[in-house]
């Protein structure tokens, strides 16, 4: 574990960013008493499009709806 104090975390941020990235464990002090760890955010795990292709075919929203579609929309009776 490394642990610094606020001074030399503003003069090394980029070094100390790159060991948390590294895996090592990065904690922050004010004066001795540890205040902040530096942990890296896990990449990779939301991907877009996973469910492409398998929810059918949608509406196509801006296409006029036929009468009968726009009555039941609307809530007329039937």
């Amino acid at each position: 574990m490394t642990q610094v104090n606020i001074h030399t975390a503003k003069t090394q941020l980029s070094k100390l960013i790159e060991a948390a990235l590294a895996g090592e464990d990065v904690v922050i002090a004010k004066g001795s008493q540890p205040v902040v760890r530096l942990v890296p955010i896990p990449q990779g795990r939301f991907k877009l499009g996973i469910m492409a292709g398998g929810l059918g075919t949608i509406p196509d929203f801006p296409e006029p709806q036929d009468e009968a579609d726009l009555d039941a929309w609307e809530g007329a009776p039937a």
